[in-house]
């Protein structure tokens, strides 16, 4: 059994009423002997499972972000920079890229993340200039004459007026959200138009250059670092040269934990 097929076992499920007795010779595992073996690969594999778990939904990240806390700790002696700092900076430091690192581990082309232009409100505040209608003076009724609709009425006038008015915000369509999905949709791949000219239309396939095939957007690490520095008075040039090494060692330990966690579960249910 794979990592990928267990969350279907914590989706609910309409019950299937049929006369047909259940077959005892069957090699499909029930819920209540997955759950033993998410147990016990739970216990073996470190938070690769939690890890999992919290990056489709199921479980709440606090865990997951907990475990990778403390690997960034034993890890911290690797990056002298780091391991350096004051006992209260270190730890508030260590912290904000256990965090990210998560952020960038779960995320995927169908994942969502917080509009940047709205900051999740949907709407922005926009100075705009209307037309307002001016009324002019009362004339009296013996004075008023028949005019052509073509030609502006007398005594009305369109003045111009700036506001500051809630416009919806663009980049999101009001939805507060925006998806992390690239520009090929997910799907990693796009058609090389030159080389599918040459072969008379036949479409030539080749990886996304934006997101390396990857089908999704990741992390920008300038994100990372403006939390960074709220806890850390660190130069962006010193950041890139040493901090950002270090916080994609972390990405690449999530990844590491959560393929141990597939290989130790299907080792209890093989």
């Amino acid at each position: 059994m794979r990592l990928e097929a267990i969350g279907k076992y914590f989706a609910p499920k309409s019950p299937h009423i049929t006369d047909a007795p259940r077959a005892t010779a069957s090699d499909a595992l029930s819920i209540s002997e997955v759950m033993a073996a998410l147990g016990l690969a739970g216990l073996k594999s470190g938070i690769g499972l939690d890890l999992y778990l919290a990056k489709i939904g199921i479980s709440a990240p606090d865990k997951a972000v907990e475990g990778l806390y403390e690997i960034a700790q034993r890890l911290a002696g690797q990056c002298r920079t780091i391991s350096e700092l004051d006992e209260d900076i270190k730890q508030r430091v260590l912290q904000i890229l256990a965090t990210f690192a998560y952020q960038d581990y779960s995320r995927s082309a169908a994942s969502v993340r917080q509009c940047e232009c709205c900051s999740g409100e949907g709407f922005i505040v926009a100075e705009v200039f209307t037309m307002k209608a001016a009324m002019g003076k009362m004339t009296q009724l013996s004075d008023v004459k028949l005019v052509r609709f073509d030609k502006p009425m007398p005594g009305n006038d369109l003045k111009p007026k700036r506001e500051v008015v809630r416009a919806l915000c663009k980049p999101c369509g009001g939805k507060k959200v925006v998806s992390n999905s690239c520009r090929c949709h997910g799907k990693g791949k796009v058609v090389n138009k030159d080389k599918t000219e040459a072969l008379g239309g036949i479409p030539v396939w080749e990886d996304c250059d934006k997101c390396s095939g990857r089908g999704y957007r990741r992390l920008k690490f300038s994100t990372v670092l403006e939390a960074i520095q709220t806890a850390w008075d660190v130069k962006k040039t010193f950041a890139y040269d040493h901090v950002q090494p270090f916080f994609e060692m972390l990405v690449s330990e999530c990844h590491k934990e959560e393929a141990i966690a597939d290989l130790m579960l299907s080792k209890v249910t093989n």
